[in-house]
C-alpha cells in the first residue's frame, strides 16, 4: 500500500509540474519550486524525466540581471499527437491536436454517412492514416484516435445505446472503426465538444454547453468537470419541447424538439449545404437568409432561456453554427433578455457565451480526451 501511495505521489507530482509549464510557458526551476511549493530534488527529478521523455525543452534561458542567466523549461507541443473524428450525415471530419490541443492539419469530406457500407469504412480509415503521414511520417505513431459520433455512446465506449439521429444505435465502436489502424475511443460529440471548451477556456467553472451542429446537444459543465447525468443523457437539450402543438416530428418520434429547429441544417439547406456560405449572405443582407436567420434566433432564445432558469449558470454557444454566432451575439442577448423574467438583474452579456474552441471543435476534442488521457498517466 506505501508503495502505491508512493508512486500515485510521484505521479501527481509529474503532472502538476508539467501542468504548471504547460499552463504558463517558459518558467525556471525557481518558479517552479516556488509556485508549487515542492522541494527542489523533486522538481529537479521530474524535469529531468520530462525532458528524458521528450515532453519539455530545457534549451532556453532566462535573462537574470543579479547573476547567471537560469534555464526557461518549455512543454514540447508536438511531441506526440492524437487524432479526432467527428461523423456528421453528410461529413467526415478528421483532424490532429498536439498536446495543447492546437489543431496542426484537417481533413474534411463530404460524404453521406453509411455505417453498413464497406467503402465508406474504409474512406474512414483511408482519411485517418493520410493525416497522421502528413503530420507524423510513415515511422511515428499517435497516441490514439477520439471518434465523436452523433449519438448516445455506452459507459464503456464500446457501443452506440442511442443513435436514432442517423440510425446507427447498437454499432460498435469495433465495426465503425474496422479499418482505422490505431487504438480508437468513442465518444457522444456534445461530450466532447463541451470538453474541448473546458480545454481551451480556463475561465469556465459552471456552464452549459450548447453544440449547434447538425444535430442539436449540450452538456452541463460544473467546476470545470462534465456532469453526465445517471444514466449519461444529461445535457440533451435537442429533444426539449419548443413547439408543442404543430411543431416538426423529430428523429425520437415526438413534435416540435429544439433539435428540428437548432440544427446546422436548417440554415444550410438555403445554400445547398454550405454553413459558410449562408453567413457570408446573411451578412450581405440577404432578405431570404435575414428571414431564416431572424427565425432561428427566436426559437434559440427560447433554448437558452429554459437553460438559464434551470441551472443559473453561463451558457455557451458552440457548434458548427457557434463558429460564426460571435458578431451575433448582441441581437441574441436582447432576445434572452425579452424572456427572462429576472432580466433587471440577471442581464445576458454576463452569462451568454460565443465559443472559444470555433474550429472543428468536435473533432478536436475527441482527439483532446486522448491527449488528456495520456498526459494523466505521464
Amino acid at each position: 500500500m506505501k508503495k502505491t501511495a508512493s508512486s500515485e505521489i510521484k505521479i501527481n507530482n509529474r503532472k502538476t509540474i508539467y501542468r504548471f509549464i504547460k499552463d504558463r510557458g517558459f518558467v525556471s526551476k525557481q518558479d517552479i519550486v516556488v509556485g508549487l511549493g515542492l522541494s527542489l530534488p523533486t522538481v529537479t527529478q521530474n524535469l529531468q524525466y520530462l525532458e528524458e521523455q521528450g515532453l519539455i525543452d530545457g534549451s532556453a534561458k532566462i535573462s537574470n540581471t543579479g547573476g547567471r542567466n537560469a534555464t526557461a523549461y518549455s512543454c514540447v507541443n508536438d511531441a506526440k499527437i492524437a487524432i479526432g473524428i467527428y461523423l456528421t450525415a453528410n461529413h467526415i471530419s478528421v483532424v490532429a491536436v498536439d498536446l495543447q490541443g492546437n489543431i496542426l492539419a484537417i481533413l474534411k469530406d463530404r460524404i453521406t454517412f453509411n455505417l453498413d457500407d464497406e467503402e465508406y469504412l474504409k474512406k474512414l480509415g483511408q482519411m485517418v492514416t493520410r493525416l497522421k503521414e502528413s503530420v507524423l511520417g510513415p515511422d511515428k505513431e499517435p497516441l490514439g484516435v477520439g471518434l465523436a459520433v452523433p449519438g448516445l455512446v455506452s459507459e464503456d465506449g464500446e457501443t452506440v445505446v442511442y443513435g436514432y439521429t442517423l440510425d446507427f444505435t447498437g454499432k460498435t465502436k469495433n465495426e465503425i472503426a474496422k479499418y482505422i489502424p490505431y487504438e480508437t475511443k468513442m465518444f457522444h460529440d456534445s461530450f466532447v465538444a463541451g470538453y474541448a471548451e473546458v480545454w481551451v477556456a480556463k475561465e469556465v467553472q459552471n456552464a452549459f454547453h450548447i453544440s449547434l451542429n447538425y444535430s442539436v446537444g449540450g452538456v452541463v459543465i460544473t467546476k470545470r468537470k462534465i456532469y453526465p447525468g445517471n444514466t449519461e443523457k444529461s445535457g440533451e437539450i435537442g429533444h426539449m419541447t419548443i413547439i408543442p402543438k404543430g411543431g416538426k416530428q423529430c428523429y425520437c418520434g415526438q413534435y416540435g424538439c429544439y433539435d428540428t429547429l437548432g440544427h446546422a441544417g436548417n440554415l444550410d439547406i438555403h445554400t445547398y449545404g454550405n454553413l459558410e456560405q449562408f453567413f457570408s449572405l446573411l451578412k450581405e443582407g440577404d432578405p431570404q437568409m435575414l428571414k431564416v436567420w431572424d427565425e432561428y434566433l427566436e426559437h434559440l432564445a427560447i433554448a437558452i432561456n429554459n437553460i438559464r432558469v434551470l441551472f443559473d449558470c453561463d451558457i455557451i454557444l458552440g457548434g458548427y453554427v457557434g463558429t460564426y454566432i460571435e458578431e451575433y451575439m448582441d441581437d441574441i442577448r436582447e432576445r434572452v433578455n425579452n424572456r427572462n423574467p429576472f432580466s433587471e438583474t440577471d442581464n445576458a452579456k454576463d452569462y451568454l457565451l460565443p465559443c472559444k474552441y470555433k474550429q472543428e471543435a468536435t473533432a478536436a476534442g475527441a482527439a483532446i480526451v486522448v491527449v488528456s488521457e495520456f498526459l494523466d498517466n505521464i
